[in-house]
Order: C-alpha cells, then structure tokens, then sequence
C-alpha cells in the first residue's frame, strides 16, 4: 500500500456513527505506527480533506470534499439521475432500494430509498461499503466484471460476515455462474443476518459494469413471488438506469424474464 493509498485510506474509517476521530483512535485502528499516522492526518487537514475540532481535536471529514463532490455531480450527475428511478423502484415495490457504483474491489452507495412502509425494515448505512462478494449488489456487478478481476476476488481470502456468507472460491465461482445466466443475483444473510436482497447489474458506455441496483427486503417477507417480482422490476429499472447514465445494457438481458415462464427457473433465480 503506497504512501497516498494510505492517507486516503484513512478516510475510509469515518461512518454515521463514528463522525470523528482522534490521533489515538486513528492509531487503533489502523495498526499504524503514531508518527506517520499523524503525519497523514497533518498533511490531509492542511489539504482540507480534514478538518479538527477546536476544542478536542479529534478529525472529522473537511471542506475539500464537499467540494469535489458538488463538481463530480455537476459534471457527472449520476446522483441526479439515479435518485428518481431509485425512488419510483422503492415505492412500487414497497421496499428499500439502493443503487451503488464500483470502487476499488467494493461497492459505494450512491442513492438510496425507503417508503417505510412496515414495522420491520433494513437498516442501510450509506456510509458502508458493500463487499462483492457477500452481497447481492456485490455479486450483480462482479458477475458481469472481466474475468481477471474475478480472479483476484477468489484469489484471496473471503471475508465472512455472517455464517452465510459465501467464503469458499469454489461457491462463489458457481454462484457467479448463475448471475450471469439469469442476470440478477439474490443473497439470504449474506452481509446481515434477517436480510435477503436482490441485485441486478448496472451497464456504462461499451457494456461496461459500472455497478448495481438493489433492493433489501427483511427475510421474513422475502417470499418467492415477491422475490421474482422484484427482480423482473430490477431488470426494468436497471436498464433505464443504465441508459440514463449514457450505458448499454445487454440485448440478451431483454430475454431473462422470458426464461422464468415455470416454477423450476423461477427458484433458480431466487436461490
């Protein structure tokens, strides 16, 4: 890991609920020597990417990247064009509804939505990155990935968060085999415990996987017609979203749902 990866990376350690870090905690979790911790956190917060408390010091997320995230949406809008599909997708399913983008060997969430509808509902943090491997969003966009990048996923350890996680190369060869045969990917407490998702890929320009859309529904809803319902909506809502963001989407993916006519294909593509 390079010099500037490292600094970075501490970026990667603020969430919802860890809104501010202080040079020991930095240290904590990072296994990283003080002196050069502290010596990226200087050098970010003289940059703007950081930012301190006056009064206890401790770093928080800085001006530069609010900065850069306005230009990034100003010349590329994938906010603007994502957040309506994700919402109409939300609301006609009645579920929670996320798309993310690529980065790195992960996903970042992009645009997310619940219509809250229910007592019991997914907690999503759009703060967390979402693995490839361990999520049906993940496994969407991996599925439709170049085989090298494949390759490098399974060449290395998988982590495991729950008992269900998919960690053995072998099973994750096969389940990705399966995306790509029907298009959508679907995870039961892969990534949370209670909590089954669907996830169909999201194409750029020249066919490129450019990430996934995906709705998480609590497990104890999650039944079969629902499940199949929601991945036909995904397929129509991903597509839409794929052109909106100047993509082609797959010719032969027009021709999935016609290919889960009886009950046997139809479990196939849930499981």
């Amino acid at each position: 890991m390079g010099t500037i990866t490292k600094a970075l990376d501490l970026l990667s350690l603020f969430a919802r609920d860890r809104a501010e870090i202080g040079l020991g905690e930095f240290v904590r979790l990072t296994g990283r020597d003080k002196a050069t911790v502290h010596r990226h956190l200087t050098e970010l917060a003289e940059n703007g990417f950081l930012e301190q408390h006056p009064d206890t010091r401790a770093y928080r997320l800085g001006p530069a990247l609010l900065r850069l995230s306005a230009l990034r949406e100003t010349l590329f809008p994938v906010r603007k064009l994502l957040q309506p599909i994700v919402f109409e997708l939300s609301e006609a399913v009645g579920e929670l509804a996320h798309a993310s983008l690529l980065q790195g060997d992960a996903l970042s969430p992009v645009v997310h939505f619940d219509p809250s509808l229910h007592g019991i509902q997914v907690n999503f943090d759009i703060a967390e990155m979402l693995p490839l491997h361990a999520t049906s969003s993940g496994l969407a966009a991996l599925a439709f990935c170049p085989d090298d990048w494949q390759t490098r996923i399974m060449s290395r350890p998988l982590s495991k968060y729950t008992d269900q996680t998919i960690s053995d190369p072998t099973a994750l060869k096969s389940k990705i085999d399966s995306v790509r045969r029907f298009g959508v990917a679907t995870v039961t407490g892969g990534f949370d415990e209670g909590v089954t998702s669907v996830g169909v890929p999201l194409f750029g320009e020249g066919g490129r996987v450019l990430g996934s859309l995906a709705v998480a529904v609590p497990s104890v809803r999650a039944k079969p017609e629902k499940l199949r319902d929601i991945a036909l909506m995904l397929l129509k809502e991903a597509k839409r979203a794929s052109t909106a963001l100047g993509g082609t989407f797959p010719r032969d993916f027009d021709d999935l749902p016609l290919q889960w006519g009886d009950e046997t294909t139809t479990q196939q593509v849930i499981s």
